[in-house]
């Protein structure tokens, strides 16, 4: 599905959040990679402490030892996103929608990609993996790949000039169903991630997140090994 083969870095900084997109870009990561270091951050999501959770699962399964949990609290301060206010409810998924969801959490990847760049340019590092998805996601304006691409000209000019660093998104244009089978053939451990944006127990299956997981994982043919309340429709 995607030609592992011809790309080699010194170092990568991956932005692990816990989910399933992040984790398959990490099993990329880890052929691409002669060094990794995995970034988590935690902005006062809801789901905060699972998500955490799963990063460290994730960091044990491929034996990174560098790593770090990085606390954002303006998020949560401004509000804005139902994953972070909560004066705010987290809207039942809907696929078909046209608007940007309540989820959208104003500029996030934007505020990661600006640390993971201080990271890498610290490391000597020559890349950041990022598990954005255009296609098949919820329609986040800083999941598109124009985005990636600019912010990777901000990174060139906002950097020494021997600092060199790839934006990486592996996933970018690969459906959700593709995803899982790419981790599926990548052995990427689904149990360690965590996509629903509301409970940290047994997932909804009732928000964006919920329902985008459960349509991939049948449209791939895999079982999700995670528990829901209930299956979506799906």
């Amino acid at each position: 599905m995607l030609n592992l083969k011809n790309r080699r870095f010194r170092g990568g900084v991956v932005l692990l959040s816990g989910g399933m997109d992040s984790a398959v870009t990490a099993s990329v990561a880890k052929i691409e990679c002669e060094n990794l270091f995995f970034l988590h951050i935690d902005y006062g999501q809801r789901t905060e402490k699972k998500e955490r959770e799963c990063f460290l699962n994730l960091c044990r399964h491929f034996e990174v030892v560098n790593s770090l949990i990085l606390k954002l609290n303006h998020f949560k301060i401004f509000g804005g996103s139902s994953l972070v206010d909560r004066n705010m409810e987290v809207e039942k998924g809907n696929l078909n929608r046209s608007d940007i969801p309540t989820s959208y959490v104003p500029f996030r990847n934007g505020n990661f990609l600006s640390i993971a760049t201080s990271v890498a340019e610290v490391l000597s590092y020559d890349a950041i993996y990022i598990g954005a998805v255009s296609e098949d996601s919820s329609g986040y304006p800083d999941c598109k790949p124009e985005f990636y691409e600019a912010f990777k000209k901000a990174i060139e000019l906002g950097t020494k000039p021997e600092t060199h660093i790839e934006i990486i998104t592996p996933v970018i244009n690969l459906r959700k169903s593709e995803i899982v089978r790419l981790g599926v053939e990548l052995k990427t451990p689904f149990e360690y991630t965590w996509s629903c944006y509301k409970n940290e127990d047994v997932a909804c299956g009732e928000c964006d997140s919920c329902l985008l997981r459960l349509k991939a994982f049948k449209e791939a043919g895999v079982k999700d090994p995670l528990p829901y309340k209930v299956e979506g429709g799906f």
